[in-house]
């Protein structure tokens, strides 16, 4: 496993929050994805699309805080449980259908492990514990 890190959910005003975080961590703003960015954004209302789909910061420490806006046309709903995500980075396909397995196991599968769009292997799943996760493997880019 790479790494372990803070996924956030908000809704509507996360550039706000990780400008803020900035400000207080400090580092860089690293990643910047706008639901304008995506395929078939044409499809989502105007006022959704300058919302944030990604964004991460790292901070000066090196620890990475990533983010995103909830939608409501998704019908998206913030609450105390959901707002938060615990992200496994993992070194292999094989470690991510593992761990999925094991953490999805007596508890509840958010998105089914997938190819995406964003050349990754992901799922997510909260536990049996009420721990919502994320589990990502990173295809490497050919140059």
């Amino acid at each position: 496993m790479q790494a372990i890190t803070t996924y956030f959910n908000f809704m509507g005003n996360t550039e706000e929050a990780m400008n803020f975080y900035k400000s207080v961590f400090g580092g860089e703003i690293t990643a910047c994805t706008r639901f304008s960015d995506l395929p078939g954004n044409e499809k989502m209302p105007a006022h959704e699309q300058n919302k944030i789909m990604h964004m991460a910061l790292t901070t000066k420490s090196g620890n990475i805080l990533m983010a995103t806006d909830f939608l409501e046309s998704m019908e998206h709903q913030l609450h105390l449980g959901n707002n938060i995500h615990l992200v496994i980075n993992a070194d292999s396909e094989q470690e991510v259908e593992q761990l999925f397995e094991v953490l999805s196991a007596g508890g509840k599968v958010e998105a089914p492990v997938n190819k995406t769009f964003f050349g990754a292997l992901f799922g997510m799943c909260e536990d049996r514990f009420g721990i919502k996760w994320m589990l990502n493997y990173t295809y490497p880019q050919n140059n």
